[in-house]
């Protein structure tokens, strides 16, 4: 048995790992307070990113990327969460806007926009949803009429993260009305195409340093030579892209968590009540043991269904992709909610103020229950999974 493969990150994954902490301890943290009070991008987060060459990390060598597979790429993102979670989806967003083109974009389209984004030239956004079409997402009404050698786009996506900010936009929309979710395609379109615009910043809850906004189409014409894949196929796309990044939700939920953890861990060994640490009592000893082991459930099941991602986008069949890319982002968001909201709990008064940042990754956790899919939705997908 000694030749059993060890269940477990290599020493590279340990070793990217202690290089992303340093990072973001360094560069990222401290600036994480003020981006989210100001609601501004945390501009410091990417230059430092880019600067080390982690703002992308999984676009492949063959097109000037770094070429890390889906466990590292969850390592970085969980990483960076810890210090800041508005920060952590830069690496996410990427990589949600680029795995479509990855999966189902031609050669020429790959070599066209995967460059910039691995160089840091621009970001690249994912646009599925409409103020109508959120969790029923088939239902979308933005339009994209062929005329000639041109797309013309019309309509509007909402919710769409780093908008405005990110240069190049993976962009669903209807190009067969009558074939329902058989009638919908997938296109690349800049920012800086005429025809396209922003609405204002959404006014949210947490996640305050990452812009959302609406992306709008007014006549936009785009190449016919940007569309992803075979017209009617973009649903599919989009479908197959949730089945990687979601796990990217899961890496998020489970850095927002380890960061409260660790400043509640740090606290409850300072702070003293009746004569003695709150550490040595013995329900708080409870809640941080809880805290701890299903935050290390959660994160074993997200680097599980990250070794499933890569090796399907290697080419292999995973059957259960869908599966385990549902649960490991329903359960990390959920003990992320958990875990931030019993780090308040444990600091107390202090925890509901600003002056410490556990009241700020409690309001950051809950947004990875709702994004790329409810968890009613991810419950929904793992029991059709279960009864096919």
């Amino acid at each position: 048995m000694s030749d059993f493969p060890a269940y477990a990150p290599s020493e590279e994954h340990e070793l990217l790992r202690r290089t992303v902490r340093e990072l973001a301890d360094a560069k990222i943290a401290p600036f994480a307070a003020v981006v989210d009070e100001e609601s501004r991008f945390p501009q410091e987060a990417l230059d430092a990113l880019v600067g080390s060459g982690l703002h992308a990390v999984h676009v492949p060598e063959s097109y000037g990327g770094g070429g890390a597979d889906a466990l590292a790429t969850v390592i970085v993102i969980e990483e960076v969460a810890r210090a800041c979670g508005s920060s952590s989806l830069i690496p996410a967003v990427n990589k949600l806007g680029t795995v479509p083109v990855l999966l189902a974009g031609s050669e020429e389209l790959k070599r066209r926009y995967l460059g910039p984004v691995a160089r840091g030239e621009g970001m690249f956004s994912y646009a599925l949803s409409e103020a109508e079409a959120g969790s029923d997402a088939a239902a979308m009404k933005t339009r994209a009429v062929r005329d000639g050698d041109a797309w013309v786009l019309d309509g509007a996506k909402m919710w769409i993260t780093n908008a405005g900010v990110s240069e190049f936009y993976t962009v669903m929309a209807v190009t067969d009305p009558g074939a329902g979710a058989r009638g919908i395609s997938a296109f690349v379109v800049e920012k800086s195409d005429a025809g396209v615009s922003f609405g204002p910043k959404e006014r949210k809850l947490g996640i305050k340093g990452s812009p959302t906004r609406q992306v709008i189409f007014e006549g936009a014409r785009i190449p016919a030579d940007r569309i992803i894949g075979a017209e009617g196929t973009g649903f599919k796309t989009a479908l197959a892209t949730l089945d990687h990044t979601r796990i990217t939700i899961a890496a998020q939920a489970l850095g927002i968590a380890q960061g409260a953890l660790d400043f509640a861990l740090g606290y409850v060994r300072e702070r003293r009540q009746f004569g003695k640490q709150i550490a040595d009592f013995q329900g708080v000893q409870f809640m941080l043991a809880d805290m701890a082991m299903r935050l290390e459930g959660a994160r074993q099941l997200t680097y599980h269904a990250a070794v499933k991602s890569e090796r399907a986008m290697q080419g292999e069949k995973v059957a259960d992709l869908t599966f385990v890319s549902s649960a490991c982002k329903a359960l990390a968001s959920d003990v992320a909610m958990d875990v931030t909201t019993d780090a308040v709990q444990l600091l107390g008064g202090y925890g509901y103020t600003r002056d410490f940042p556990v009241e700020r990754m409690m309001r950051d956790a809950k947004i990875t229950q709702i994004y790329e899919g409810t968890n009613q939705i991810q419950r929904m997908v793992m029991a059709r999974q279960l009864l096919k």
